[in-house]
């Protein structure tokens, strides 16, 4: 079995080739249950979230039905691990051979779910963000919010990167890092009227309370939000949600789990129906997406396990193409 550090992961993948193995993940379909979610009670700060997440496919990374693969990440969610300056997000990937059971890689969880993650966003972007879109707001400084600058850089146009945080050191420590590499980053005091400017806004946070207000939002953005995976958190506001054609990753994840879209249906701000469809109708051409210039666009993500296992298997067969069995 093949361990593969985060260094490696990064050292592996590019923007392309991930949001390309996700929509074909998509389109292809895979088999995925019902993730695990359970709250761990802690005696003192804020409750852990433990998930499993499993999924197996009879395809490998390039489509190939003569492999498969079965795989499973398990994830946990420590709200306060930023006090002692760690991820609030920390997990391993265990992949595993469709056929025989074999454990194939155990893949950095971590980096492995950023890059899905921003993957994913992307991905939506490619259906739902103006092709002109040039100035990008992400809201939060976490380890996601590098990861979702380059993300959406790499599908539009983008000129223009504003960082906003509540701890503003933490903003411009992200911007430093994306200036680094070449992009136009600053980090914003304002984040309403950095939103007020924005083609797209992507919030990876672990807010309870609304950050992307609606009255804020110019015709033609596209809304990415990631941060909210329970029923109890939230970062977009009803009037984002009521002004938007709504997407999601899943409706089943979505609809059960996405604060931000559960929330406004169970208190009567928009029926079920609001919500048009999800990636696999996009990808698929079923719904369409983006239909004008002028219309605002959501994306609300909560994550799935097809996400992961075509992350897992595309990181799996580059490791094998560079470095061999």
């Amino acid at each position: 079995m093949r361990l593969i550090s985060p260094a490696e992961v990064d050292g592996l993948l590019n923007w392309p080739d991930m949001i390309d193995a996700i929509e074909q993940a998509f389109r292809q379909g895979v088999i995925q249950p019902v993730r695990h979610h359970h709250t761990v009670e802690r005696p003192d700060g804020a409750a852990s979230t433990l998930l499993l997440m499993p999924a197996w496919s009879d395809f490998d990374a390039l489509g190939d039905s003569s492999k498969g693969y079965m795989g499973v990440k398990i994830v946990t969610v420590s709200p306060d691990n930023g006090a002692i300056s760690k991820p609030a997000v920390m997990g391993v990937y265990l992949l595993l051979d469709g056929k025989t059971g074999e454990p194939k890689a155990l893949i950095d969880g971590q980096r492995l779910t950023l890059w899905r993650t921003a993957g994913a966003s992307a991905l939506a972007a490619r259906y739902l963000a103006a092709e002109t879109a040039s100035k990008l707001v992400v809201l939060g400084a976490g380890a996601l919010s590098g990861f979702l600058a380059r993300a959406h850089s790499s599908v539009r146009p983008i000129t223009e990167i504003s960082i906003w945080n509540r701890n503003f050191a933490n903003a411009e420590k992200v911007a430093a890092e994306l200036v680094a590499d070449g992009f136009n980053a600053t980090a914003v005091h304002d984040k309403d009227a950095a939103i007020a400017e924005a083609d797209i806004i992507a919030a990876g946070t672990l807010s309870t309370e609304p950050l992307v207000l609606g009255r804020h939002l110019k015709a033609g953005a596209h809304v990415d939000l990631i941060g909210a995976f329970t029923p109890a958190m939230r970062e977009s506001d009803d009037e984002s949600i009521q002004r938007a054609r709504v997407f999601v990753d899943t409706m089943e994840g979505a609809l059960k789990e996405g604060g931000d879209i559960v929330q406004p249906i169970k208190a009567g701000i928009v029926p079920e129906s609001h919500v048009i469809g999800d990636l696999f109708g996009l990808t698929r051409g079923i719904i369409k997406g983006r239909q004008s210039p002028d219309e605002i666009t959501l994306f609300k993500s909560v994550g799935a396990a097809l996400e992961d296992l075509a992350a897992g298997i595309l990181i799996y067969e580059k490791a094998i193409a560079a470095f061999g069995e």
